[in-house]
C-alpha cells in the first residue's frame, strides 16, 4: 500500500482538521462533558488489569517454551 504524495503521512492533516472543528475553543468547556471519578475508572477497569497481567504470564511462558531461555 503506497501512501499518496499529497497526502502526509504523519497524521498532521487529521490533526489540523480536528483542530479546525474546535474553532479555537476548549472541548472541554461546555457543560456536557463527562467526568468519571478514577475511583470508578478502577473499580470497573479491574479485569483489564487481571487479563493483561494474565496475558504477559502467558507471552513470557510461550517465549521460555519456544526459545528455551
Amino acid at each position: 500500500m503506497r501512501v499518496k504524495d499529497d497526502v502526509e503521512a504523519c497524521g498532521r492533516c487529521a490533526m489540523s482538521s480536528a483542530a479546525d472543528l474546535t474553532s479555537g475553543r476548549s472541548p472541554f468547556a461546555d457543560a456536557n462533558v463527562i467526568e468519571v471519578e478514577e475511583s470508578e475508572v478502577r473499580a470497573v477497569s479491574r479485569h483489564v488489569v487481571a487479563l493483561g497481567r494474565l496475558k504477559t504470564a502467558l507471552n513470557e511462558w510461550a517465549r521460555a517454551l519456544t526459545y528455551g531461555r
